[in-house]
């Protein structure tokens, strides 16, 4: 919502929804949701925001359900962080900070809104 009120101070007010990702991950085990109506993304600009990317399975997914919701005039990708070790050819236009790591550690976002601060832990 944060980033929402930035991008409204310069192009106008913008809609935030959110878009449950975990039916359409490759390590789901259901049926692929029916496409909700009020959620039509049909010749929307869609940015999708993520706070870490990593191997970019969770963006692929997300692709997966705004198409589901419609064929989108554009989507966009911004990541708070980008790790590296991509695993999918998935590439963020916005991006807040590269922070090399090994696949061994752990990113992980804090947010003043959810958590009380803004940070970003290595561990």
């Amino acid at each position: 919502k944060r980033i929402a009120e930035r991008i409204a101070q310069i192009e106008g007010p913008v809609a935030v929804k959110g878009l449950d990702i975990k039916p359409y991950r490759d390590d789901w085990e259901g049926d692929k949701p029916e496409p909700a109506p009020e959620k039509d993304l049909t010749n929307k600009k869609v940015i999708l925001v993520d706070d870490v990317l990593y191997t970019g399975r969770s963006i692929r997914a997300a692709l997966d359900a705004c198409i589901d919701r419609g064929r989108p005039a554009e989507i966009s990708l911004a990541v708070l962080v980008d790790r590296g070790h991509r695993e999918l050819p998935i590439r963020p236009d916005y991006i807040g900070k590269n922070i090399p790591t090994s696949r061994q550690e752990r990113v992980r976002v804090h947010v003043q809104e959810r958590d009380g601060e803004d940070a970003v832990l290595i561990e």
